[in-house]
C-alpha cells in the first residue's frame, strides 16, 4: 500500500500539512473525512481523532500536523523552506500553536467555553488578546512579502491557516484592522496556487466499500 492521508479540508492543521506535502511531490492517497463520523481505519491507526493522519508507505504513522511538514519537506523541499531563519520560524510557530489558538478558539467558539454564551457568539475580550500576535506577525512582515522577507518559507505556511480562520470571524471587523501587511500577506496566500490547489473538495472516505462516496 502506498502513503495514506486522512484529511478534512477545512481544518487549519490538515491544511498546512497538505500544503507541505503538496510542496514536496510526494505521493498520497487523500482520504478526506468528516469529523462527526470519523472512519474506522482512521481511528485504528490514530485513535485520539484528529486531522491530519498520514501513513507512510511503511506503515509509520504520523499524526501533528507540524511532524507531517517536517518529514514531508525533509524528504523534498524544493523551495528550502526548512532553511529559512529556523529558531525564529520555531518561535513563531510556537506562538501561534500556543496562546494565539488558546484565544482564537475563545473568540470564536464562544459558547463552548462560557456558560450561558448563546451559539455563534464571540468574544472580544480574547480577539483582543489574540491581537497581540497580530501586531506582531505584522510588524514581522514589515514592508516584505513574506515573514521573513521575498522568500516563502515554512512559518508563513504553517501559520496562514490559522490567520485565515481568524480572519473570517468577523470579515467587516478584520478589514478595518490596522494590520495592512498581514492583511496583505494573508491575501497573497489565499491567491496562491498552493493553497488553491490544496483547497481542491474531494467526495467523502467510506471505509466500507473502500471506494469515495458522495
Amino acid at each position: 500500500m502506498g502513503a495514506v492521508l486522512y484529511s478534512f479540508r477545512r481544518c487549519p492543521y490538515a491544511m498546512r500539512g497538505r500544503m507541505a506535502l503538496h510542496a514536496s511531490g510526494l505521493e498520497f492517497e487523500h482520504r478526506e473525512i468528516i469529523l462527526r463520523d470519523k472512519p474506522a481505519s482512521m481511528l485504528a491507526a490514530s485513535p485520539k481523532g484528529t486531522v491530519p493522519v498520514f501513513i507512510t508507505k511503511d506503515g509509520h504513522v504520523i499524526e501533528e500536523s507540524l511532524d507531517l511538514m517536517h518529514y514531508a519537506l525533509g524528504r523534498s523541499d524544493p523551495e528550502n523552506w526548512l532553511g529559512v531563519n529556523p529558531e525564529r520560524t520555531k518561535e513563531l510557530i510556537a506562538d501561534n500553536d500556543g496562546p494565539f489558538k488558546q484565544h482564537l478558539d475563545r473568540y470564536k467558539y464562544a459558547s463552548r467555553y462560557e456558560a450561558d454564551t448563546p451559539r455563534g457568539a464571540v468574544n472580544h475580550e480574547h480577539r483582543e488578546a489574540a491581537e497581540t500576535y497580530m501586531a506582531a506577525l505584522d510588524k514581522q512582515l514589515g514592508s516584505e512579502p513574506y515573514l521573513f522577507g521575498k522568500k516563502q518559507s515554512l512559518a508563513d505556511i504553517a501559520i496562514f491557516p490559522f490567520i485565515r480562520q481568524f480572519s473570517n470571524v468577523e470579515p467587516d471587523w478584520w478589514a478595518t484592522t490596522p494590520y495592512q501587511s498581514l492583511r496583505d500577506w494573508l491575501a497573497r496566500q489565499l491567491d496562491s496556487r498552493l493553497f488553491l490547489a490544496i483547497m481542491v473538495k474531494h467526495q467523502l472516505w467510506k471505509d466500507d466499500s473502500h471506494e469515495t462516496c458522495s
